[in-house]
């Protein structure tokens, strides 16, 4: 006779589901560097080897300040961080006072189609830390493979888009919305997460 399995161990295991109960998902993210959003996530951070997608009425509304205090965190730790054809350079001299390495900050220039082959290559690749894109014309197929490619190479991987993709569905784990307030500072609402339903109130950032 086989070996008899535990039932606790297998509810703690996750391998069965038991009716009326419910597991807190474990607070496993990446942290943000900004202890507000990470309250709101359930997960406590970016999600982990998945894609995270944040919606901007605008470009340069500060969804790099959102991302620059992980981006630093990954750099100061040996990891590779690429930006996949940016829409404006990048200001270094900024970019070093927020703690990024410039030595491990890696710039890819392409073209609108080749710019979706690298993101999904350096996703998948295993030797990025966090890959951060900018896919203007990407359907749920493509976003579904730079999920998949994130998972496969354990990374963290961004898609900065347009606003108006909001009402579109999406396979990223994460997906961020942000509007701007009459104070002239950024709301960011959580519009789909995983391991729990979409928080009801927003993380306030300042543009600086």
């Amino acid at each position: 006779m086989g070996a008899v399995v535990a039932l606790e161990g297998l509810l703690a295991a996750r391998t069965i589901w038991q009716a009326g109960r419910s597991t807190a998902p474990a607070a496993d993210g990446e942290p943000t560097g900004h202890p507000a959003l990470d309250a709101l996530l359930p997960q406590g951070g970016w999600p982990r080897r998945a894609l995270t997608e944040l919606l901007l009425p605008a470009d340069g509304v500060g969804e790099l300040a959102l991302l620059l205090p992980t981006l630093a965190r990954l750099t100061r730790a040996g990891g590779i961080v690429a930006l996949i054809a940016p829409p404006y350079l990048p200001y270094a001299p900024a970019w070093q006072v927020a703690g990024i390495d410039l030595a491990l900050l890696q710039v890819v220039d392409a073209g609108p189609r080749d710019a979706s082959w690298a993101f999904e290559q350096c996703l998948r690749s295993g030797a990025c830390s966090a890959v951060l894109g900018w896919p203007r014309q990407a359907d749920a197929q493509a976003l579904r493979r730079l999920q998949v490619a994130a998972d496969t190479g354990d990374c963290l991987g961004f898609a900065l888009r347009d606003a108006r993709h909001a009402a579109n569905p999406s396979p990223a784990a994460l997906r961020l919305q942000a509007r701007q307030v009459a104070s002239g500072g950024i709301e960011w609402w959580v519009r789909k997460c995983r391991g729990g339903p979409a928080p009801a109130r927003a993380f306030a950032a300042v543009v600086h």
